[in-house]
């Protein structure tokens, strides 16, 4: 069992893709294809710099990634999501390390706002909060309670309405 000072979050790499599918496997099952924000991720690449893994040696314990979209009409975001940790690494805090490390990369890269779909008890830790996504919709069924936001740049979801949508890179090229 790894400490979490043994593990690090590092970029995702194709070598990676194949322990990350059976971690997601192992979290949710195949149910999980069938999620709303699974919609929004079908067929594109993730938001660049923001697929993470954490890894204890050379062993993938963690997965997270963020996605290009847009909050309504013309405002960028990024959905987080999925997030999954190893089932011997739960309770390390290294969920809780891939979003911080993630946001603060998002940051970085002048992101402006981060939507999940989540237990908001959770997230709240980070600032996600309900009040964000008022007036969003997603492409599918959603628990209003689960949908939040969070800030990354003051006033970024401010006034924020209408649907969700995916943008950036298409899996395999193109927009």
């Amino acid at each position: 069992l790894p400490a979490r000072g043994s593990t690090a979050i590092v970029d995702e790499t194709p070598k990676d893709v194949e322990a990350r599918e059976r971690l997601l496997d192992e979290a949710f099952g195949p149910a999980r294809f069938l999620k709303t924000c699974e919609r929004l991720r079908a067929g594109r690449l993730p938001a660049r710099g923001l697929a993470l893994v954490a890894k204890a040696g050379e062993r993938v314990v963690g997965t997270m990634r963020m996605w290009p979209v847009h909050a309504g009409i013309g405002r960028p975001a990024l959905l987080l999501g999925p997030l999954a940790v190893a089932r011997d690494c739960r309770s390390l805090g290294l969920g809780a390390a891939l979003i911080e490390d993630g946001l603060a990369r998002a940051k970085a890269r002048n992101h402006r706002a981060v939507l999940l779909v989540g237990d908001a008890p959770y997230y709240a830790r980070f600032g996600f909060d309900q009040r964000f996504t008022r007036d969003l919709v997603l492409p599918g069924p959603v628990e209003r309670e689960r949908f939040l936001g969070l800030e990354l740049a003051e006033g970024a979801l401010e006034g924020a309405s209408g649907r969700v949508m995916a943008v950036g890179a298409r899996a395999g090229g193109g927009e």
